[in-house]
């Protein structure tokens, strides 16, 4: 029964998919659908299949599952790669979401074009989270909980066993006689979901035994009344999108379309959408704020800012105005934080002269205090002034490189030469997708 209704989701979902990736935990559901495919591949072998196991490291037990899980994945025939991930602990974000993160970007990883991610989660997950999300007090997008299908990475991702039953899945591994892990984390009941596992969701099906089924029936109903409002605002998120993906605030009509049209643009983006609470924050605070302002909402590790009537969504990178980086003629160099390559070379039609004997290159982020006359301009004027002239939002204004000849600022790279240090013999070439 459980291998014909995972024959039917392959077949009915990743119609044009010939390799799927593998989620392997090693925990009982993850272990039943690694059996599963199994048979799968040996019954249409036209398919491929790649388990990956991540490494955690929260468990004493951890190198020892990595074990189980590669004998486990050869008795299949089933390639098994293994991710390590290294948690911060002690930060602002659970462990539980940081591991979750984590695993789901080490995933990510080997997920090619048209390949399918295979996640073990079934009904009874669903009703936990769907449980956590009421809780949280969540709208209908909350509310649908976990798809069946979706996209994902490069590829998609399909939960093949989510109508099936922990207790189908628990006999199908009796039955098959297979072993599996048991992580001590599982019973530990401060973590939300492992308290609804053992104190909430066993009275609500003795009580309800059909519950399972029926909140597998709301999420999918709440899944598709959210896409429903999804294509009917398609065209308006269209038009309220700027080239560079930041949010026309004039586009966004009433504040009921507005926080929707809000959050359809952070989803695009694959930003953590923002609470009720602030997402109002989000619109009273910084949609409607004064033209004057620089207002902001920070959550997780992303801020919504707003910079000539539009929003942008903006990563919370510590300060950098204290790197400095020497360089050398003809040298590449790397960017903290993604800014990309920067290098100083020679080039027959520039914009810069050379540097003389004695004037160390480096490129440095901090502008506070330095005036400036860009070339082709009448007299001087701080750089926090011209920054504003050639329309850089005030967050990136630490984060735009600035080439030094000795102690004195000689370009600000993707807008000017500094008038003395003008000439023909280099450019600075900054490579940086600001998409």
């Amino acid at each position: 029964m459980l291998y014909s209704q995972l024959s039917a989701c392959l077949q009915a979902h990743a119609p044009r998919s010939k390799r799927f990736i593998l989620a392997l935990s090693g925990g009982l559901d993850s272990r039943v659908l690694l059996h599963l495919m199994g048979r799968f591949i040996r019954q249409y072998p036209h398919y491929q299949c790649l388990a990956v196991h991540v490494h955690h490291g929260l468990s004493a037990n951890a190198d020892a599952w990595v074990q189980h899980c590669r004998q486990w994945a050869q008795e299949e025939g089933i390639e098994c790669h293994i991710e390590s991930v290294t948690l911060t602990l002690g930060n602002r974000i659970s462990v539980e979401q940081q591991a979750r993160d984590l695993r789901y970007l080490a995933l990510a990883r080997h997920v090619q074009p048209d390949d399918v991610l295979l996640t073990a989660q079934h009904a009874d997950d669903q009703l936990e989270t769907f449980l956590l999300a009421l809780k949280r007090g969540s709208g209908p997008a909350g509310l649908a909980s976990m798809p069946v299908h979706t996209a994902f990475a490069a590829g998609y991702h399909l939960r093949p066993l989510l109508h099936a039953s922990r207790q189908e899945i628990m006999g199908y591994g009796t039955e098959h006689q297979l072993s599996w892990v048991e992580d001590e984390s599982n019973q530990d009941q401060r973590y939300d979901r492992n308290f609804l596992r053992h104190q909430i969701t066993p009275r609500l099906l003795e009580r309800w035994p059909g519950m399972r089924k029926a909140v597998v029936r709301s999420a999918a109903l709440c899944g598709e009344q959210e896409a429903l409002l999804r294509e009917l605002l398609a065209a308006q998120l269209a038009n309220a999108l700027h080239s560079d993906h930041s949010l026309i605030i004039g586009e966004l009509a009433s504040e009921r379309i507005g926080k929707q049209l809000i959050r359809q643009w952070l989803s695009r983006f694959d930003v953590r959408l923002p609470s009720q609470a602030q997402l109002q924050q989000i619109w009273h605070s910084v949609v409607m704020a004064q033209d004057d302002a620089n207002p902001q909402l920070c959550w997780h590790n992303h801020q919504i800012r707003r910079y000539k009537q539009r929003l942008y969504i903006v990563n919370q990178w510590p300060d950098i105005s204290d790197c400095y980086q020497s360089c050398e003629i003809d040298q590449v160099y790397s960017l903290p934080q993604g800014l990309g390559t920067i290098s100083l070379r020679h080039s027959a039609q520039g914009n810069l002269r050379l540097p003389r004997d004695g004037e160390a290159v480096s490129v440095r982020f901090e502008p506070e205090g330095l005036e400036v006359k860009p070339q082709g301009r009448v007299g001087k004027r701080k750089l926090k002034k011209l920054f504003q002239e050639y329309g850089i939002p005030s967050w990136n204004r630490r984060r735009t490189p600035l080439l030094f000849y000795g102690e004195q600022l000689a370009a600000v790279a993707g807008l000017f030469v500094v008038e003395e240090f003008a000439g023909q013999d280099c450019d600075l070439d900054w490579q940086y997708d600001v998409s």
